[in-house]
């Protein structure tokens, strides 16, 4: 079996603060970007990757939610601990200070983890967290 992740779902509430951020901040391409009664899903992923993609999407957009379970995910967005992704780069401290200078709402600067890892986090527009963790140029 040789199965890849290909894409991962993020919440958005503001579609064009988030297009803004994952094309402008971090410098993502913007691969498809889809209306649907008023809603957009924006499909975003690394220049020159195109296997790893994150959709960003409406969390209101699950037809079965309740309005206490949308007001909830708001909530839970709004505190950011309702989602999150991991990224990886060979030079953390040269991707900090470039989300820095691009205005991105550091939680953590680099830091050297008990677990081994070195690692920092901004977050999106949205509240989504992102962890950006120091890999090796091999890896």
């Amino acid at each position: 079996m040789n199965l890849t992740i290909h894409s991962s779902f993020l919440p958005q509430d503001d579609p064009d603060a988030a297009v803004a951020f994952y094309r402008d901040t971090l410098g993502f391409e913007v691969r498809n970007d889809v209306g649907y009664g008023g809603m957009r899903w924006i499909t975003v992923g690394p220049v020159g990757q195109p296997d790893t993609a994150i959709v960003l999407h409406p969390p209101m957009a699950l037809p079965d939610l309740t309005d206490d379970e949308r007001r909830t995910i708001l909530e839970l967005m709004a505190k950011g601990s309702y989602f999150g992704v991991n990224l990886a780069t060979t030079d953390l401290d040269g991707t900090f200070e470039l989300l820095v200078a691009r205005g991105a709402e550091v939680v953590q600067e680099p830091t050297d983890q008990p677990y081994g890892l070195r690692d920092c986090a901004v977050r999106d527009p949205a509240g989504n967290m992102l962890r950006i963790q120091q890999v090796d140029a091999r890896s």
